[in-house]
Formats: C-alpha cells, sequence, structure tokens
C-alpha cells in the first residue's frame, strides 16, 4: 500500500528521471544558442500534399520518442509557385504559422537581400500542375529550381545543406548534374524517399557487407510516382551488400503476362521465391474475405495479380533487383543471402491517412532526417542511392517506352557504400 503523498513524490522523482534521460523537450527548453533557419520551396500546399505534411512538421512539430517534438529548426522563409486552386492551403499555413513568404526562390533564400541568409533549403516540388513528356513523366520543377539555389550559393560564396523531396529528375544528365553540383560546392545534399527511414515489421538492419544475391519489392503504385519508393526500399537494404553498390548495367520493365513470362524463365528460381516472401508481409494481399483462399504462392500471385508491372534490374556486379507494383497497399522487402540461402524480409510501413491514421506519422522520420541534416551539417546518409534510384526510375520508364525492351545504362555506374549506421527511424 502506498498513500497519496508518497504516491505524488515517486511520481515526481520518475518524471524528473525521464526528463533527463531523455533530455527536455526543446518546446519549454531555452536554448541561448541561435536557432537555425530554412528557406522551405513548395509547388503546392493542399490536404496530404508533400508540402502540407512537411510545412506542418516543420513549424508546428511531430510527434517522437514517444513525446511532442517541437521544430528544431526555424521557417525563415516560404516560396509556393501554385496557389488558390482548390483545396489550397498555402495561404492558411502561411497566416496560421506567421510565416514570411517571397515571390522567388533567390528571394526565399536571401531573405529579400543580395547574399545568401538562410541555414539551409526544403526542396518540396512535388504534386501541382506540371507538363508531361512525352513518356507520361511529370516534368515537376525539382532540377530547375535546385540550380536556381545553386545559383545563389555562386554568387554568395558560399552554401548550406539541401534536402531534395523524392528522386532528382526525369533526365539522367540532370541528375548526375545534381549530385556533381553538390560535391563541386561542398554542400550536404540529402534526397530520397520517406521508405528507407520509417518503421520496419520486424524491426531489422541489413548487416554492412552482407552476402547479397537479389533483392525484390513487392509494393503498389505507378510509373514515374510509387514505383520510387519500392526501388528505395530495396536499395536502402542492397547498397549494404557485401563490396557495397556499384551501379546498374540495364533495366527491363514488363507489363502483366510478359512480367510473368520472364519469372519462369530459367535462373530466376530466386526471384519467384522472394516474391512470395515478400508477399506475405504484406497486410493487404488481394484476397475475399480477408484471408487467402489458397496458400501465397508463386502460382497463386500469378494467377491473383495478372496485371502486375515489374522492373528486373542488372546491377554491374551480376546483382539483381526487381520491382513489382502489385494490387496491394504496402512496401514489402526481401533479399536472399548468396552464402547460406537465407531470406531476409520485412515490410516497411506506412501508416496512410487513408488506412485510418489522420497525421501520416511516416513522415516524421524523414522530417526528423531533414532537420538533423541542417543541424548537424551531415547528410544521414548517401545521395548516391536517390541518384540510383532516380536512374532506375528512368531506367523503367524507357523500357515500358520501348515495348519492354531492355534499356542499358552504361551511364549509371553510380559507385558507393553505407557503411554508417542504418538511418532508421529510431534516430
Amino acid at each position: 500500500m502506498i498513500d497519496r503523498r508518497h504516491f505524488l513524490a515517486s511520481s515526481a522523482s520518475v518524471v524528473a528521471s525521464s526528463t533527463a534521460l531523455l533530455g527536455a523537450p526543446s518546446l519549454f527548453a531555452a536554448d541561448d544558442a541561435p536557432r537555425k533557419r530554412i528557406a522551405f520551396l513548395g509547388t503546392v500546399v493542399y490536404r496530404h500534399s508533400h508540402a502540407q505534411h512537411f510545412l506542418d512538421r516543420h513549424c508546428m512539430g511531430y510527434t517522437w520518442g514517444g513525446r511532442w517534438q517541437a521544430p528544431r529548426f526555424d521557417v525563415a522563409s516560404v516560396y509556393i509557385e501554385q496557389k488558390f486552386k482548390d483545396g489550397d492551403l498555402a495561404q492558411h499555413r502561411i497566416s496560421k504559422y506567421g510565416l514570411k513568404e517571397y515571390p522567388s526562390i533567390a528571394e526565399a533564400l536571401t531573405l529579400g537581400t543580395s547574399k545568401l541568409a538562410v541555414d539551409g533549403v526544403v526542396i518540396i516540388a512535388e504534386h501541382g500542375d506540371y507538363p508531361k513528356n512525352e513518356k507520361g513523366q511529370t516534368r515537376y520543377p525539382r532540377y530547375d529550381w535546385f540550380k536556381q539555389v545553386v545559383k545563389v550559393f555562386e554568387a554568395s560564396g558560399k552554401s548550406v545543406p539541401v534536402f531534395n523531396d523524392k528522386h532528382l529528375s526525369t533526365q539522367w544528365n540532370e541528375c548526375r548534374e545534381m549530385v556533381d553540383d553538390a560535391k563541386r560546392l561542398g554542400f550536404p545534399f540529402l534526397a530520397g524517399s520517406s521508405l528507407p527511414v520509417t518503421w520496419r515489421f520486424p524491426s531489422i538492419d541489413m548487416p554492412i557487407d552482407t552476402p547479397l544475391k537479389e533483392s525484390v519489392c513487392a509494393c503498389y503504385g505507378g510509373v514515374d510516382s510509387y514505383d520510387f519508393h519500392g526501388l528505395e526500399t530495396a536499395q536502402c537494404m542492397s547498397e549494404r551488400r557485401k563490396g557495397g553498390e556499384v551501379g546498374i548495367r540495364s533495366v527491363t520493365a514488363l507489363r502483366g503476362e510478359k512480367v510473368w513470362e520472364e519469372m519462369e524463365k530459367p535462373g530466376r528460381d530466386d526471384t519467384r521465391r522472394l516474391l512470395v516472401a515478400a508477399l506475405t508481409r504484406s497486410h493487404n494481399l488481394p484476397v475475399d474475405g480477408g484471408f487467402p483462399t489458397a496458400p501465397v504462392t508463386y502460382e497463386w500471385a500469378k494467377a491473383t495479380m495478372p496485371g502486375v508491372i515489374a522492373y528486373f534490374i542488372e546491377h554491374r556486379d551480376g546483382f539483381r533487383t526487381t520491382m513489382f507494383l502489385c494490387p496491394i497497399q504496402d512496401f514489402n522487402y526481401a533479399g536472399l543471402r548468396s552464402d547460406n540461402g537465407e531470406i531476409i524480409s520485412c515490410q516497411m510501413y506506412l501508416p496512410m491517412p487513408t488506412h485510418g491514421s489522420t497525421t501520416a506519422d511516416f513522415f516524421n522520420p524523414l522530417a526528423r532526417h531533414i532537420e538533423s541534416l541542417v543541424l548537424t551539417g551531415r547528410s544521414p546518409y548517401p545521395v548516391e542511392r536517390t541518384l540510383l534510384t532516380s536512374g532506375m526510375v528512368i531506367g523503367g520508364v524507357e523500357s515500358l517506352a520501348r515495348n519492354g525492351a531492355a534499356y542499358e545504362t552504361p551511364e549509371m555506374s553510380v559507385v558507393y557504400r553505407n557503411d554508417g549506421p542504418p538511418a532508421y527511424w529510431r534516430e
């Protein structure tokens, strides 16, 4: 038994100890150091758009480590290119957070002066009304905006960390130029998807120098959109294989019956095994009554999902990546060890708003890494990952445009290693 006085005293002690262990939340802590400031560049802000997700988290905060995390930097300026459309939230958010809006990217970076005046740049050029090319790819202004940022850096004689949401561009030479600019000017460059840093079921990391033979991702979505997420799901695991990444040789993208014809060719036994392993991690299999009416096998997958799209990717060292766009609603990974035949698999969990979540918390880990990029001046993982996955998407689109002919990629010899700790959601 414990009386109220002792209970309150004990509770206060526990709270004090917990706060000391976790560090006082920045929402309540005084910090004498000047806060970093960023320029936020977005195409359009509406409900569930990427710009809405990131702008809210960087202005209002997000859940982290079992508590509310106030933003760790300030949004000094915003540039929103497309506004006043149906469902537009840009003006509402600008007023709500008391933000300073500028009419151009250069002015957002210089805060209306002649020199760079922010500590970081966040580019969210996703969604909005932009032209499509002859292959159906949307020409979002990621490359154009990045080059405007670089121009300000060059004119100012200094640079700051930059984050680019999703893939880099729809043209390989532009992707390559963006990464080369960052290296030339010496600024940290982070890019890519939320998939590599979201929750994993089970919670696994790929050990460095694992002897992998092939990676498979079974996911959902369309070409030149969610295919990028699926490829980053696989690549964040594949890049930690023995010897590191060396780039890709070719991409063959197929639809429907042609996928299953390729899968039944000699030498595709491992791909079939991995597809089944990835599908069994799914929480959203296309089934009747909430449960498969037959065992989940390769034959079941072929019969149940006749209209899939698949990218068959050959790496320069003989490694393979295969990505399937399926009628499911999640992202699932399976990789095959070459030494003992063991399969390593997990789901990379995205609690989408349409799946019962009102906050889409899978953006929180990536928002956290963007903050860390600006605060530390270091990218938590290599931008070469997104350079290569951007190239994989380009290769897939090109192959589909050529009716499934292999698209050779000799220029995509992207060599890198990710030897650091996984930039996983726990960090």
